[in-house]
């Protein structure tokens, strides 16, 4: 993904101001004031989840077409799974300096620093494209100038949430947020694959295929700085820690104990690093579904179509109690669909399996990021979406590198089904190793801390 999970939003416009942890944890109990869109209230909440729904349909967009691009060189399972370490590979080098930058600076400056990165990168790209590359190594090298700006600005986005955002509408700003990245998930594949078929001429070249996918996401990437640099709330208080180890593992320590945290982590790591059957899905549309590219971008749209669909449902249902088992029940659903969509050979079939898929994921999505906001002290928020953002890499970037493998050894089907299977094993042992995060209840600030081992508080604005 471009960024973590992240939004944000405020009750005024332009002036909001972050409290202290006093005034943060009075709001905490208070009950909500609004209705399914409070969140949309703020100015800048629409102004950056509009940015992120163009930004994030852009990358989808150029997901598509590297994939198709690099299988189209390689024909290997290996290479292409290896453009996810590539992505990946940033975040294992720079993640706890990203986290401590985080809370050192200013986040919003930095989100535009790494997506400014990742405009020169693509452009890279678009000239790969136009001169018609045979070789693979300047398209990974790419990838990685693309997972380093990803690897600073994920933190950051995190992290941006709980100060922009009231107590009360915390899980409902998760939700849309997420609402919002599940409608760029479902189109920006299928425009992708759109795209990648279509022929433009100019004065002097003709650009097909990738070049054009390419310019697209170059448009998108640089429309989301333009509105983020439009936004005028005021940055939050910002931590003065020294710039050592120990600061940098004071996340890694924090998860360590809070116990919640930790579960609701771990189980999201290894169900999805098992489970990655996606970053299979250009061999499935070409040698198992005989779909071709447009194929390509109809199955990589289903997952996020269950997600929005769920994503719809929570924000007029939102999870009000036992939200730990309700996260429980829906990975082993996910690892379940997994199976079924590496059996299949029909393509309504593969659809209907990543849809329940993508729903079964997003519950996950919803409840973990709760867990993490609300349970995270102010000035540990961006070493603490450091680590988060670590594991939610491991899963989908090093879980392409795991599934690429695997398909080597043993071939794609086998691989997505012991992916399914390894998915739901760790369900179970999840439940049994983490209590605290099978007997989670609601998905409250009041509650949460309850069941941390480490007492601490958001820090919304009044």
């Amino acid at each position: 993904m471009p960024e973590g999970d992240s939004s944000s939003g405020a009750t005024s416009v332009a002036d909001s101001k972050p409290v202290d942890g006093s005034c943060a944890a009075s709001a905490a109990v208070e009950p909500p004031t609004t209705g399914i869109g409070g969140a949309f209230f703020s100015r800048d909440f629409r102004l950056y989840q509009l940015a992120r729904l163009l930004v994030i349909l852009g990358a989808e967009a150029q997901s598509v077409a590297v994939a198709w691009q690099v299988y189209a060189i390689t024909h290997s399972a290996f290479k292409l799974g290896l453009t996810g370490l590539t992505l990946f590979a940033p975040g294992i080098l720079f993640i706890l300096a990203a986290g401590h930058a985080a809370d050192r600076y200013d986040r919003r400056t930095i989100i535009l620093i790494c997506y400014g990165l990742q405009a020169v990168c693509t452009i890279a790209l678009l000239e790969f494209a136009l001169h018609g590359i045979t070789r693979i190594w300047p398209i990974y090298a790419v990838l990685f100038g693309i997972g380093m700006g990803r690897a600073f600005s994920g933190p950051a986005a995190s992290a941006l949430l709980p100060s922009l955002v009231p107590a009360q509408h915390f899980v409902n700003a998760v939700t849309w947020g997420s609402i919002v990245f599940q409608v760029a998930n479902i189109a920006g594949p299928a425009v992708g694959g759109l795209l990648f078929t279509l022929q433009l001429s100019g004065a002097m070249t003709v650009w097909t295929g990738a070049a054009v996918v390419y310019a697209f996401t170059l448009v998108m990437l640089l429309a989301f700085m333009v509105l983020v640099g439009a936004m005028r709330t005021k940055p939050v208080r910002k931590i003065n820690n020294a710039f050592n180890l120990d600061t940098m593992l004071a996340g890694f320590r924090y998860v360590w104990h809070a116990k919640l945290l930790l579960g609701s982590i771990s189980l999201d790591l290894f169900a999805v690093l098992l489970g990655g059957a996606t970053a299979l899905l250009p061999i499935y549309a070409t040698d198992i579904l005989h779909a071709g590219p447009r194929g390509l971008g109809l199955l990589r749209a289903m997952p996020s179509l269950g997600a929005l669909v769920v994503s719809v449902v929570m924000t007029v249902r939102p999870i009000q109690r036992s939200a730990g088992k309700k996260m429980l029940s829906c990975v082993a659903i996910f690892g379940a669909a997994t199976i079924v969509f590496g059996l299949s050979r029909t393509m309504w079939i593969s659809l209907v399996a990543l849809i329940i898929l993508g729903a079964s994921d997003m519950v996950s999505v919803v409840i973990r990021g709760s867990i993490l906001q609300l349970g995270t002290p102010p000035d540990m928020r961006g070493r603490v979406s450091a680590v988060n953002w670590l594991f939610i890499g491991a899963s989908n970037e090093f879980g392409e590198f795991e599934s690429g493998t695997t398909a080597k050894w043993w071939g794609a089907v086998r691989s997505v089904v012991i992916g399914g299977i390894g998915s739901m094993v760790v369900t179970g042992l999840a439940a049994v190793f983490f209590p605290k995060l099978r007997n989670a209840g609601a998905l409250t600030a009041e509650s949460l801390m309850g069941s941390n081992v480490q007492q601490s508080t958001a820090e919304p604005i009044d």
